[in-house]
């Protein structure tokens, strides 16, 4: 509960301040999620997982046979291309589902715990609440996905060179350009799940069970994987967020295709908006 420690009224000055600067609750909610246990935990985890994939990718390299031949032809001397493997491993249930946990904490976790009717009845506007609770959501995106991507530079660069980058179109990038298609790939992946975790934040609002959040976010992944196998509802599938992130590969192409990368960013734009639109019309008209 950080935005409820805004300044409330003096009582007997008529310009009492109302509200605490926005910096500062900017910033006591960021320190509320990061000093939590499963914060740190979870951050932990994820730091794991390029680390499992660029081992398992050195020893299939190292094995026997024509496969780890060809493996070792590709990812030797071509660790930078490790982080952006792992984020678009990691995009289609994982770091969306990471998104929605945060989003449940944010509001459904507050219902829970008891604390979100004092911050409804704290001198804080509730479209402010929401501003500062979806700022949170958004930076832990993005330091979720930046964990995964400068964990996995490091250990690709260590495991197997990192002098430049192999792109998907044969040519070779030096280490500025490399790094960043890097930095690149963790905004464009950092926006798509901004895009699940503002709906799953529309959610949070109408539910104190944060499971609730994380459940219904996971079934509309599955129910958007679904509809994409059906080619009767080829029409359907633009409008389908997670039909765009297979083309995040572009960004390892050479030149860099723009036309679909832009897709789908403004694609995950319009989901943001319809996200914080909905949270913002239950919040607003929620009961105390």
């Amino acid at each position: 509960m950080t935005v409820a420690q805004a300044t409330p009224a003096v009582p007997g000055r008529a310009a009492a301040r109302t509200s605490a600067p926005l910096g500062r609750q900017l910033l006591s909610e960021l320190r509320w999620i990061i000093r939590r246990p499963r914060t740190l935990f979870g951050l932990g985890a994820l730091a794991l997982i390029p680390v499992v994939a660029g081992v398992g990718l050195w020893f299939a390299a190292d094995g026997p046979g024509p496969a780890g031949a060809g493996i070792a032809a590709i990812i030797s001397g071509n660790g930078l291309v490790l982080p952006v493997f792992v984020l678009l491993l990691t995009l289609p249930v994982l770091l969306p589902l990471v998104g929605a946990i945060w989003a449940a904490d944010g509001i459904a976790g507050e219902a829970q715990h008891g604390t979100l009717r004092g911050l409804l009845l704290s001198p804080v506007g509730r479209l402010r609440l929401l501003g500062v609770k979806a700022f949170g959501v958004a930076v832990m995106s993005l330091l979720s996905v930046t964990v995964i991507a400068v964990v996995g530079s490091v250990v690709g660069a260590v495991l197997f060179g990192g002098q430049g980058m192999l792109t998907l179109s044969g040519s070779s990038l030096p280490l500025g350009p490399a790094l960043g298609r890097i930095a690149l790939a963790v905004l464009l992946v950092s926006v798509q799940v901004w895009a699940v975790a503002a709906v799953a934040l529309a959610v949070s609002t109408t539910t104190e069970h944060p499971l609730v959040v994380m459940a219904t976010t996971l079934a509309g992944l599955i129910v958007f994987g679904l509809l994409m196998a059906f080619d009767s509802l080829s029409w359907l599938h633009p409008y389908l967020l997670s039909y765009s992130w297979t083309g995040l590969a572009d960004v390892i192409r050479d030149p860099l295709p723009t036309g679909q990368l832009w897709e789908s960013t403004a694609l995950a734009g319009c989901y943001i908006l319809i996200g914080l639109s909905l949270a913002a019309m239950r919040l607003v008209t929620k009961d105390h």
